[in-house]
């Protein structure tokens, strides 16, 4: 079981996180969309959350200010949450917007508090897991979509319960973070999204 839970640590990786959010918030909510614009939404999430990042890594990696996907040391997570921070900030200025895609355009903000939570973290030398706050925002997301739309979500919600406790366990495993940084990752991804669910829904 030990060489199978650091899969769940690269499959949910915190870099999948918007572009899973979109597609749930396609299936749940999303229903008065045409083909052309669910392709545009989706292009816009794979370029801004996905294939920009990736860019980014690949250059700070080369200058030495990263060393891995991972962002093990805790030195090496400040550029990459601004970027983020950036990235979803420009996202819900010129494309998700609340207008338009209300539900979703709250998800993003939530994910830019969580990820200014962790930023803030970094300077009481606290590294919260990203992991963490990926997955349980995620969950906290489909959890009030699923209120919205008044659908029975419950198998995927206790699938979801699961899901964190395998991501949790995976960085046990790979000895990336102890049951603290955990735990504030959790909160961190948790939170916002809970609070946020007051405005939307």
């Amino acid at each position: 079981m030990k060489k199978f839970l650091p899969f769940f640590s690269y499959a949910f990786h915190p870099i999948f996180v918007p572009l899973l959010g979109t597609i749930f918030y396609v299936l749940l909510d999303a229903k008065y969309f045409t083909v052309a614009q669910y392709l545009i939404l989706f292009l816009q999430i794979i370029i801004i959350t996905f294939l920009l990042p990736i860019a980014f890594f690949y250059l700070l990696r080369t200058f030495g200010k990263i060393d891995s996907i991972m962002l093990s040391d805790i030195s090496h997570r400040k550029i990459p949450l601004i970027l983020h921070i950036a990235l979803l900030s420009i996202l819900i200025q010129k494309s998700i917007t609340i207008d338009r895609f209300p539900s979703l355009y709250f998800f993003f903000l939530g994910g830019i508090m969580s990820a200014v939570f962790a930023f803030l973290l970094l300077y009481a030398k606290i590294k919260a897991s990203i992991h963490m706050i990926g997955i349980s925002a995620l969950t906290a997301f489909i959890f009030g979509l699923s209120l919205k739309n008044e659908i029975n979500t419950i198998n995927l919600m206790a699938l979801f319960v699961v899901l964190n406790g395998l991501v949790a366990s995976s960085r046990l495993v790979m000895k990336a973070h102890t049951h603290r940084e955990l735990l504030i990752g959790f909160l961190c991804g948790l939170l916002p999204q809970i609070g946020l669910l007051y405005v939307w829904l």
